[in-house]
């Protein structure tokens, strides 16, 4: 099982450019332009040359640091993400998603501590901030503080009750806490907005499985690879399901799916059940 960070959510502020550039110079305008263009394009390395001429011609402007990060960030430039997203906060203190941004920077390079920090700073100028309380919520399930975790997740859900991915979350912090049942009532939660959620169906199978529903987890683990067959970790869970409930033959045969599609773990499991 592993903490969802939503790196999906980093912000583009691309409905701010207006409100945000009116001073610009029509050459700022067109690079700070275009290289938004081609951050949306997912073309990152070319939207890094856009806003560094932007950023040449004027070095005052948070914004631009913080798209150019944001561009760093997802080319996995961890180093000169933050540096830009330290430079945004630089120049404007109350720059709330540079501070998101930045804890996304810190929760990658496992500075959870550093990652809460700025998730927090973030919320106080943006208590609103869903996405913050569930990385600040990750960030402390990582320190093994699931307690505090569920808080984050719970401020999240209140904020915004439709997020499968809080529940998720929360279903993993309960899971840590060997809360099976909270955590299978945390998945279904998931699962009902979001029927295609693989990792929900697979760690609702690993509960009902540490609760001895053998059947209930074979279920599980079927609906995880129906939504998705190359999902090596349901092969490898529904094979020791199936060995639980008396069908070695089935499981084993799991476990040799789940090592062709490349589970090292498997091989071991398969060592230990099937030989």
């Amino acid at each position: 099982m592993k903490i969802y960070l939503d790196m999906k959510k980093i912000f583009l502020f691309l409905l701010l450019i207006n409100a945000c550039i009116k001073n610009y110079s029509q050459t700022v305008q067109e690079y700070f332009d275009n290289g938004n263009a081609k951050l949306n394009a997912q073309d990152y390395r070319g939207a890094i040359a856009e806003y560094s001429k932007a950023i040449g011609l004027n070095p005052k402007n948070a914004m631009i640091y913080c798209n150019r990060g944001t561009a760093k960030l997802n080319l996995l430039d961890f180093p000169g993400a933050k540096a830009d997203f330290d430079k945004a906060i630089e120049i404007d203190p109350k720059f709330a998603n540079a501070y998101y941004n930045r804890g996304l920077v810190k929760n990658y390079l496992r500075d959870y501590k550093g990652a809460i920090t700025d998730y927090k700073k973030a919320i106080e100028m943006n208590p609103n901030n869903a996405e913050a309380y569930i990385n600040m919520g990750g960030a402390k399930h990582a320190l093994k503080d699931y307690k505090g975790a569920i808080t984050e997740f719970n401020k999240a859900i209140k904020i915004n009750p439709k997020m499968a991915n809080a529940y998720y979350n929360r279903g993993l912090a309960k899971d840590a806490l060997q809360d099976f049942k909270g955590g299978i009532a945390d998945y279904d939660t998931a699962i009902g907005i979001n029927p295609k959620y693989t990792d929900a169906y697979n760690n609702r199978g690993g509960d009902k499985l540490a609760l001895l529903d053998n059947k209930g987890a074979i279920a599980d683990f079927d609906k995880a690879i129906s939504v998705n067959p190359v999902f090596a970790v349901a092969w490898s869970n529904r094979g020791l399901a199936e060995i639980a409930d008396g069908q070695k033959d089935k499981g084993c045969a799991d476990l040799k799916k789940a090592e062709e599609l490349g589970l090292e773990k498997a091989k071991e499991l398969i060592q230990k059940y099937c030989n």
